[in-house]
């Protein structure tokens, strides 16, 4: 069904200024990070989504999605349908972040994003990562704090997690457990 919508494509020039490796970003070259199919379902004012985000890394960081928060707290679900995921999340004010964590998710699992929690995807395997959500067809997406601040608070590199040291406070990464079976009613991503 996906492959009859046209998918937005996230290209590396749209990432640069979110990555930790600018080394690396100055000198290389624009190419193709990921893909989202927008609105492959809807149902009770909910869309479902699919992103396809190919293995690679960015100089020495996984690839990621850019990252958002919703500009009303409205909840997301995830849910991993081929390959794995590590999904990094943070509640923040300006630069100081008051929680941050990370949740691994395989496929056949998911998880919740909190309405007020800045939130990012990362494929950290060599296998394409394809994950689905459902989200509110109401709700709208705000990169301003990764853009700003050059990604979230933790970078997920071949050296394992680094701080990001734009940020002034940033809590120990915890670590939550996945929703190993969807919920049966969705209505709670309404508002």
């Amino acid at each position: 069904m996906a492959e009859k919508i046209k998918p937005e494509v996230r290209f590396l020039n749209e990432m640069k200024n979110v990555l930790y490796d600018q080394v690396w970003a100055k000198t290389a070259p624009n190419f193709k990070l990921y893909y989202v199919y927008r609105r492959v379902k809807r149902k009770n004012g909910l869309g479902y989504d699919i992103t396809v985000i190919p293995p690679k890394t960015l100089g020495q960081e996984f690839v990621k999605t850019k990252g958002h928060i919703h500009t009303k707290p409205y909840k997301e679900l995830y849910i991993v349908l081929k390959g794995r995921a590590i999904y990094l999340l943070q509640k923040s004010k300006d630069k100081k972040v008051k929680d941050v964590y990370a949740v691994k998710v395989k496929k056949g699992e998911a998880i919740i994003i909190p309405g007020d929690y800045d939130h990012l995807t990362i494929n950290p395997s060599q296998k394409t990562l394809k994950m689905a959500n459902w989200i509110s067809e109401k709700c709208k997406n705000d990169y301003d704090l990764f853009e700003k601040n050059q990604g979230a608070c933790y970078y997920y590199t071949k050296l394992g997690w680094i701080k990001n040291k734009n940020y002034r406070n940033i809590p120990q990464l915890r670590f939550e457990k996945s929703l190993k079976s969807l919920p049966k009613n969705l209505d709670f991503l309404r508002g």
